[in-house]
């Protein structure tokens, strides 16, 4: 017993299987069996068609979302990542080196207090680059507005913050980074945009590096990683449906339910 590490119950049960079936009781009762929440071969086969020829830009998780809504099942996560794996359709995930610690700044209690703006120049949808303006908030990780334009102007900027405030009021700060439109260096911490939120009553707050406005940069990477695709399979392709669909199915719909949090204070700001 001390040189198996077992019990002398345990030699008691491993004897009485050897009378019973032999030398074969060290092989497990579940051996060459089928288990019984097997997925099909045929629905694999079928499940893996549809990611190769649909969802091949969709990252693991995001696609197995997308199956779970189209047929209607439950697939392990780590089933369905050693099927990817096995046939080489695994997005590669974004990997990004700390320069150096970071302080990580509480949220805001309310939601509404502080809104975090900025805009995110890719190829979002056809074959032209494009620049996303979209706005997130600080207590709730919320998107509360966002539109495709040609150009980061402040025309642009001017058109999401509006539709913002008439749907939820003015918030109280405003947290952006240092370029032109926004009354930066360049500007000589003046510009249009600036004037307009002093005369109603909302404060700028410029961020010293991309990482001091974390919450609206890692939106983007999200969009980009979840957004792009989603486009792809509408065949999206002009600024009026892009709008359309980000303001009216992704945001409300997709990215919200799933991303935003609940703020600490249950009375806005």
């Amino acid at each position: 017993m001390k040189l198996l590490s077992v019990s002398e119950r345990t030699i008691r049960r491993w004897l009485r299987a050897y009378e019973r079936k032999g030398i074969s009781f060290v092989k497990h009762g579940n051996c060459n069996k089928t288990p019984a929440n097997k997925t099909s071969l045929d629905l694999k086969i079928q499940i893996m068609n549809y990611v190769e020829a649909e969802l091949f830009d969709f990252n693991m998780l995001h696609a197995l979302e997308k199956i779970e809504h189209k047929f209607n099942l439950k697939i392990n996560r780590e089933t369905f990542r050693r099927w990817c794996h096995k046939n080489g359709m695994v997005k590669k995930a974004h990997h990004c080196r700390r320069s150096k610690p970071r302080y990580k700044r509480t949220r805001f209690s309310k939601s509404g207090f502080m809104l975090q703006l900025d805009g995110s120049h890719h190829r979002w949808f056809g074959n032209e680059e494009s620049y996303l303006i979209a706005a997130i908030d600080d207590a709730t990780s919320e998107v509360v507005g966002g539109s495709f334009f040609k150009t980061e102007s402040m025309f642009g900027t001017f058109e999401v913050l509006i539709s913002i405030f008439k749907k939820y009021g003015l918030p109280s700060v405003l947290y952006v980074d240092r370029a032109g439109i926004y009354g930066g260096q360049k500007r000589t911490n003046f510009s249009q945009l600036v004037r307009a939120l002093e005369e109603l009553g909302i404060q700028i707050i410029y961020a010293n590096s991309p990482e001091g406005k974390g919450r609206i940069e890692r939106l983007f990477r999200t969009l980009q990683d979840r957004l792009i695709p989603e486009m792809r399979l509408k065949n999206i392709e002009t600024y009026a449906t892009a709008n359309e669909y980000l303001n009216n199915v992704y945001i409300p719909h997709l990215h919200n339910p799933r991303f935003s949090v609940q703020a600490q204070s249950q009375s806005p700001a």
